[in-house]
């Protein structure tokens, strides 16, 4: 492995970013073990680690596998993938779904296996049973729901997937040794509005919340998406436990001397609550750790005056097929123009939605909608502005979604979708980056052929910038926002 590879892997351990668990391993010479990049024990020196790309290799070299971090749990590298593939969806759906009153047979039955295979793999993974995990989810949402919220008791045990007072406060009194009432008398809230609650998301500092703002206020889709008075709102539509449409809206606001993001959420969301919370996690990077990312980028500086900040943050998505759709509308023209397409497409096939505020009055269409529109799809989307390839291409990444062919969620492994999105006609390597920037999550794409990022590094070759990008993994998408920044 060449020198600059291995630094770079080193930052990524350095970093312990689950986002790169998987693919690489680090063999230490001073304890003769490989780990996860994700391993908790103590950073060993550089000159001591040597990188792998298969637990494998790092096996043969010599290494015995890590017991705290447990190699063998990596994704995709257990002999039978499929189960790995399992024991995450489970684990995301029992995450995203806790506050539903999901069992763990629906849950097995949308991953299409037995409730009892699922247990068996799930606490051979995590050393803790479905129900056990999905138990903790829902005390945490419900303690969460009572520290930061006005609603009742009751109310906090139902949002919080319980199906009855006295199962939650059997059940919190067991884990905290407090009622839940005794523990809402410690935490005064104040009162919402309009039938609207109050969470707060806490990431690492710094944060560069007006740069955030000002990159999603130049791509907000009119109807859907808009920032005022220095917070940003939209419309949400989610699918919740029980296959139910429900519709509202968010708004995410800054309070920066408690290092969190306020999260107003309409009251009509509570059925999907922890999925909307994810959402917002993932589309503001609140995973990120803005130090292990600026130490390797610092070095942007020395290309162009602050050209990189501190706190720089990765705009994800809250919607993969509204981004997608996004990503293949702003092919080759500006970002203006990009977002006068998507308004016209939401405003005639959006559904309305009542939410008070100003500028948010539909939800995008959905995959669904899409496909369900009858005859061509050029006859739809062509009197819209849209070309009959891209309209094309939308369908195609609609089908591929409904048919579960294809993923873009956050985590998605990166390069397996990448394939397949670049198989669609219609995606070409720009619009598979930008995709796997900001709806995978992936912190090391790199669009070498956007404009901008040409722009920003004018006069340079194609050949120098891909170069120079180089230097900046495991972190290019975050180099990528840096200089859309600086135009």
């Amino acid at each position: 492995m060449a020198q600059h590879e291995e630094r770079i892997w080193y930052a990524a351990l350095k970093a312990k970013d689950a986002r790169f668990d998987g693919h690489f391993f680090v063999g230490v010479s001073s304890t003769g073990i490989y780990c996860r990049p994700i391993c908790r024990a103590k950073l060993p020196k550089p000159e001591n680690c040597t990188f792998y790309t298969t637990a494998a290799a790092a096996e043969q070299a010599g290494f015995r596998p890590c017991l705290l971090c447990r190699p063998e749990r990596a994704p995709g590298t257990a002999p039978v993938d499929a189960t790995l593939a399992l024991v995450h969806r489970a684990k995301v759906l029992l995450e995203e779904n806790c506050g539903s009153g999901v069992s763990i047979e629906a849950i097995a039955d949308q991953l299409g296996c037995t409730d009892r295979h699922m247990r068996r793999v799930f606490s051979a993974a995590y050393n803790v049973t479905p129900v056990q995990y999905l138990q903790t989810c829902r005390l945490l949402l419900a303690k969460n729901l009572l520290t930061d919220t006005d609603l009742s008791v009751i109310d906090v045990a139902m949002a919080a997937g319980f199906g009855s007072l006295r199962r939650f406060n059997d059940l919190f009194k067991t884990r905290y040794r407090m009622a839940p009432t005794a523990l809402r008398r410690q935490s005064p809230t104040t009162k919402s509005r309009d039938n609207a609650i109050v969470l707060a998301l806490g990431y690492r500092p710094p944060y560069q919340w007006r740069q955030m703002l000002d990159f999603l206020a130049q791509r907000a889709i009119p109807g859907v998406e808009t920032v005022i008075d220095g917070a940003y709102l939209r419309t949400v539509h989610l699918v919740s436990a029980e296959k139910r449409h429900v519709f509202g809206w968010v708004r995410v606001g800054h309070r920066p001397e408690s290092n969190v993001l306020t999260v107003t959420v309409d009251g009509a969301l509570l059925p999907v609550l922890t999925q909307l919370l994810a959402r917002i996690r993932h589309l503001f990077d609140l995973f990120c750790d803005p130090d292990a990312v600026y130490e390797v980028l610092a070095a942007m500086n020395t290309v162009g005056l602050n050209l990189c900040t501190p706190g720089t943050r990765l705009p994800g998505c809250f919607d993969p097929f509204e981004m997608a759709v996004r990503a293949v509308l702003g092919q080759q023209i500006t970002v203006k123009a990009a977002r006068t397409l998507a308004a016209r497409l939401v405003l005639a096939q959006g559904t309305p939605v009542a939410t008070g505020i100003e500028g948010l009055t539909h939800a995008f269409p959905s995959p669904q909608q899409i496909i369900a529109l009858a005859g061509p799809i050029d006859g739809h989307l062509g009197p819209l502005g849209i070309t009959g390839a891209r309209a094309r291409t939308i369908l195609e990444l609609a089908q591929a979604m409904v048919r579960e062919e294809i993923n873009f969620n956050f985590g998605a492994e990166p390069q397996t979708e990448l394939k397949k999105l670049m198989a669609i006609p219609g995606i070409g390597p720009w619009t598979a980056q930008y995709i796997a920037m900001r709806a995978m999550g992936w912190p090391d794409a790199f669009p070498d052929t956007d404009f901008g990022v040409k722009k920003a590094l004018a006069p340079r070759t194609a050949k120098e910038i891909s170069a120079l990008a180089e230097t900046w993994r495991p972190w290019r998408s975050y180099a990528t926002v840096n200089l859309w920044n600086s135009l």
